[in-house]
């Protein structure tokens, strides 16, 4: 997430301009069942490299899935320790890997990143982006295993990690909030599920039964490779082939969300928990998508309502009534949600929740000033220029486009943005509809009836 719930699917950082994008461009290829796309450029010093492995979410696969790549982190066929795994990317030249785990659309995506220093400015005997190939094939398709399956040792300790952190989720009470009025909104849906998975079905997860669903993930998933640098797409190919023992078959694709209209009247959840501070979620529904030509002003749209600190839900909320600690909205464009996230004082209840839908139907109206939609307009031209900083961002901005179905560049989504009118962005609002009221508030009252 980005600009205070402007989701782009990169993180900025300061920028240098965009002309880059004009003569870099993506190169596509594959290998078997994974696409591969290779940014050759030496404008950075390292190799970054990510492996998006993308699943349908079921209630019966997003445990063991969300376990598998912390499992997976703790050692590979070569190196079965943990203490040799990370000795292994120290050796080169303190190579960094990680991976993230979260939901788009209706899939849940294991990203597995692996960040790797240019041979050019070290003094390496042999080729770093081919060890760097060469351990990520390992990580994802020759994981330590005994006895056929995995470590018993590994899948415990990371059953216990996993564990831990669904359990913070419920000290987190921005977070808890968020995820629970998704959750109330898309109850009969996939994406009501966590990424993270359940946690009241880690206890019947063992090291055979998680390595049979690994197996079946590596099946069933959508690959998809990319490496930024000094390298090429023939390069790459090569040596992705000798790395990566993949099932054979043809490349997947992802296939379209499900997007539902809003409630006819919307539902409206009260969760009682011990908190000094109320947390007023609410949840909104789209038809426009990512991949649509509507998506800029939608992105326009979201952040002349919350996503900025210029935005109405800041001013009349946070500012002039001094009603919220936080007032913002966060756009999902891969699954046409927006959510508005505020924390207020209990009491501030009805008033807070007036306020609110006096700026959704004010934005309806297209009543808001011309200079909010020209700050807006520019912050996230600022947001779309800073891409070029950062390999992971444009990589990232990529894999939305292939998540989507998109063919969106850098250049054209500024472009569009640039153009976006008054009248476009009301003609947004006008596409969306409250769904879900969610109130996290105290136990006060519901200890005096009792």
């Amino acid at each position: 997430m980005l600009g205070h719930g402007v989701e782009w699917g990169w993180i900025g950082n300061e920028s240098k301009g965009f002309d880059a994008l004009i003569t870099e461009q993506f190169e596509r290829g594959s290998i078997g069942r994974m696409r591969l796309h290779v940014l050759p450029t030496k404008r950075f010093k390292t190799f970054s490299i990510s492996l998006f492995v993308g699943i349908p979410l079921t209630e019966s696969t997003v445990t063991p899935v969300a376990l598998t790549p912390f499992v997976l982190r703790r050692g590979t066929s070569s190196y079965p320790e943990t203490i040799s795994f990370r000795e292994r990317l120290d050796d080169l030249y303190g190579a960094g890997f990680g991976f993230d785990l979260y939901k788009r659309g209706d899939y849940q995506i294991v990203q597995l990143r692996l960040d790797m220093i240019n041979d050019r400015f070290v003094s390496s005997n042999e080729p770093l982006l081919k060890e760097a190939i060469r351990f990520l094939g390992e990580v994802l398709t020759s994981p330590a295993l005994e006895n056929g399956r995995f470590r018993e040792k590994y899948v415990e300790a990371e059953k216990r990690t996993i564990a831990k952190r669904i359990e913070a989720i419920i000290n987190d009470k921005i977070r808890y909030a968020s995820e629970r009025c998704v959750e109330e909104m898309c109850k009969d849906e996939p994406y009501r599920l966590l990424a993270l998975g359940r946690k009241e079905e880690l206890a019947g997860i063992d090291a055979a039964s998680l390595f049979s669903a690994y197996e079946s993930w590596l099946n069933n998933a959508v690959l998809d490779l990319y490496v930024s640098g000094d390298t090429s797409i023939e390069e790459v190919q090569s040596l992705a082939s000798q790395s990566f023992k993949l099932p054979s078959g043809s490349p997947a694709a992802y296939t379209a969300p499900e997007f539902r209209s809003p409630r006819a009247e919307p539902q409206t959840i009260v969760e009682r928990l011990d908190v000094a501070q109320g947390k007023l979620n609410m949840g909104l529904r789209t038809d426009i998508s990512y991949a649509g030509a509507e998506y800029p002003s939608l992105l326009v749209y979201n952040g002349v309502l919350g996503a900025f600190p210029h935005s109405k839900l800041f001013i009349n909320v946070r500012e002039k009534a001094s009603l919220a600690y936080y007032a913002s909205s966060r756009l999902d464009g891969h699954k046409g949600l927006l959510t508005i996230q505020s924390g207020i004082e209990i009491e501030n209840y009805e008033q807070a929740l007036r306020i609110i839908l006096e700026q959704l139907d004010a934005m309806r109206a297209g009543s808001f000033e011309s200079q909010d939609l020209e700050r807006t307009k520019a912050m996230l031209a600022n947001q779309l220029r800073e891409i070029q900083d950062s390999a992971y961002e444009r990589i990232a901005f990529d894999f939305n486009n292939v998540l989507a179905g998109s063919d969106r560049t850098g250049e054209s989504m500024l472009a569009e943005v640039a153009s976006v009118t008054p009248e476009q962005v009301q003609a947004a609002a006008k596409r969306v509809g409250l769904d879900t009221i969610y109130f996290l508030r105290d136990r006060k009252e519901a200890r005096a009836n009792a």
